[in-house]
């Protein structure tokens, strides 16, 4: 009963980023930005995290809603994972995304949950989860990965001391997409293109993405570039409801009349710690027909590379079998 109960912490509601902002340089690393709430609270309960402040910002008007620009559509942070399954303007034009929102967890979670929460979320190694000094939380071993580690899940690429995974659906649509992120705090706003906004374990094995304290990820920008390609999404979990990734891909291409692939972004998730995008795989398809052939080669050099760990070898083929399915859709 005692991990149920949440430590104490201050509520803040702020209506304006101007408010966010100043909250978040008041109270420091000491403050929590709140969006759809759903993996925060698993880590208030289980006090593997004790913030002082909790700030949500779902009072933030500007944080929501879906626009069309001159230049493609931009999503606010905090518009719902159901809004963006359902919206008519990112079904018919970039249907790759809407189709990732659609397979997040459950209905009830997708009502509420937001693309900025999806894409933020922290990893779910459960070793990590439970509150062990892992590399990650600070400590000196990754316990995912030693000779009796319970490692089904993890990763098979860019290992660096730690061995999680991304857990995010959205984020491998997004990286296809080759969509950008806002970024704002108290200092300004920069804007990070999808792939270097997830942080490797070699770079920063303390953060998933690039933010920093007092940051808040505002919009997400989709060019027009793959407005109505060819899109493939599939994900592969235990359970089709609720459940995280084993592996998912998703795949937006170019294909000509004569069936020769012209162009293709390809993106994993669940095989490392960001989005692996394929950018081997997009250089040896673009220019071949789209044919059996071509699937069986490209498969192949999905996983060049590839070193699984004690009980996830099953991601190689599973992963390669994902790689033929989208280049066959």
């Amino acid at each position: 009963m005692a991990n149920d109960m949440m430590p104490h912490f201050e509520l803040y509601q702020p209506t304006n980023l101007e408010a966010a902002f100043e909250l978040l340089d008041r109270w420091g690393d000491r403050g929590w930005l709140l969006a759809g709430g759903h993996d925060s609270l698993d880590w208030f309960k289980d006090r593997a995290k004790q913030p002082g402040a909790l700030i949500d910002l779902e009072g933030i008007p500007e944080l929501k809603d879906i626009r069309e620009t001159a230049d493609g559509i931009e999503i606010g942070s905090f518009t719902t994972l159901t809004e963006i399954e359902r919206d008519p303007m990112v079904r018919e034009r970039y249907g790759l995304l809407a189709d990732a929102a659609r397979r997040v967890a459950s209905p009830q979670i997708r009502n509420t949950g937001t693309l900025g929460g999806n894409l933020c979320q922290d990893t779910r190694c459960w070793y990590y989860r439970y509150g062990l000094d892992c590399y990650r939380a600070g400590g000196n071993i990754c316990y995912a990965d030693t000779p009796v580690a319970m490692d089904r899940e993890h990763c098979l690429f860019e290992a660096s001391r730690c061995v999680a995974v991304t857990p995010s659906d959205t984020a491998p649509a997004l990286v296809a997409l080759d969509a950008s992120m806002v970024v704002r705090s108290s200092r300004g706003e920069r804007v990070v293109h999808s792939e270097d906004f997830f942080m490797s374990p070699a770079v920063d094995i303390t953060r998933m993405t690039v933010l920093r304290p007092g940051d808040i990820l505002t919009t997400i920008r989709i060019p027009a570039t793959w407005a109505g390609a060819r899109f493939h999404f599939e994900k592969v979990a235990d359970r089709n409801a609720w459940d995280f990734a084993l592996v998912s891909i998703a795949t937006a291409m170019r294909v000509n009349g004569t069936g020769t692939i012209e162009d293709a972004r390809i993106a994993c998730g669940a095989v490392q710690c960001t989005p692996r995008r394929l950018v081997e795989v997009e250089g040896l398809v673009r220019g071949r027909t789209q044919n059996e052939g071509t699937a069986e080669l490209a498969a192949a050099a999905a996983t060049r590379g590839a070193r699984p760990l004690n009980y996830n070898s099953y991601k190689i083929p599973l992963m390669q079998n994902l790689v033929k399915r989208s280049l066959r859709s």
